[in-house]
């Protein structure tokens, strides 16, 4: 069932789906995995990866991961972990659009909800003063007022979890190549070892990007996954293996858990920290990759269903 067709609007997709917050987690999960993988959700022996997303989200509840969904408060982790010099220099966290200085600021910065996700709640201003001021504080109020204790449409708990949404401001960070564009690495880490990496380039926010699969080793993978065009333009960064080591480092608490992380000419920039990437419905060509990334996340040893 391509659900996508039938309701084209993202928004009233998501509309729609936090008016059925009352259906228990599990049931939900199941009916909307059936629905976007066409697939039958099996809790009780998980075997693909996108399956266990789905148990991680019911079953494992490790209070870190309420911090480190929050993309202020994960400041304090990554610096917990002696890596405080990969952080984007950060103008200030507000609680309302009163509080912050529009003045003060340089003339390029990015602008967050520090509980968004999807790519979507972020807004970056190359040249302040062709910015429509009252537009991004239009935004900010958007961000702040959402109910932070409301189930969200894919049950990832951490987000739901009482915490305030509030704006983060930092640094714009230059392309290291101005001919690519600013690049995100997705690196997908599992008992503490990266397995796989997203890289993803000719991002057009909140509209479209790009994505190729690579191994650890930055070998390109015969994968793809549906609903994305290839990054064709991702080449391996000179500083990669510092990066690599950040990743594994910052994911050794977790079973799973997905970094990501930029780079501006030598210099490593932490992103955020992901536990369900793509809220577990992702698909992928061929499907068999689905099984073979289940098979590094083992789950036997939490408690669970």
């Amino acid at each position: 069932m391509d659900y996508k067709k039938i309701i084209k609007s993202r928004s009233a997709r998501l509309k729609i789906l936090r008016k059925l917050s009352f259906i228990p987690d599990k049931p939900m999960l199941k009916t909307q995995y059936w629905i976007k993988t066409g697939h039958r959700l099996n809790l009780k022996n998980p075997k693909r990866f996108t399956e266990k997303l789905q148990w991680y989200k019911l079953y494992y509840r490790n209070p870190l991961m309420v911090q480190c969904v929050d993309k202020y408060d994960v400041r304090e982790y990554v610096r917990s972990k002696g890596l405080e010099d990969i952080l984007i220099p950060c103008y200030g966290v507000f609680n309302s659009v009163e509080e912050i200085d529009w003045d003060a600021l340089p003339e390029q910065f990015v602008m967050k909800d520090t509980l968004g996700g999807g790519g979507t709640s972020v807004i970056i201003v190359k040249d302040k003063s062709k910015a429509d001021l009252r537009e991004l504080e239009a935004q900010a109020k958007k961000w702040i007022a959402k109910d932070a204790t409301r189930k969200g449409a894919g049950r990832e708990w951490p987000y739901y979890s009482g915490k305030r949404h509030r704006i983060i401001i930092e640094k714009y960070v230059e392309p290291y190549d101005e001919d690519i564009g600013l690049v995100d690495y997705k690196f997908f880490c599992f008992h503490g070892k990266c397995e796989f990496l997203y890289v993803m380039g000719d991002r057009i926010v909140g509209e479209s990007v790009k994505l190729s699969i690579f191994d650890r080793d930055f070998q390109k993978l015969p994968v793809h996954r549906v609903g994305y065009d290839e990054y064709i333009k991702a080449r391996r960064p000179e500083i990669y293996s510092d990066m690599l080591r950040v990743a594994e480092v910052l994911s050794e608490d977790f079973p799973h858990v997905r970094d990501d992380l930029y780079c501006e000419n030598d210099t490593v920039y932490f992103g955020e920290l992901t536990f369900f990437d793509g809220s577990g419905y992702m698909k992928f060509e061929p499907d068999e990759f689905d099984f073979e990334i289940g098979n590094k996340l083992q789950l036997k040893k939490y408690d669970g269903a």
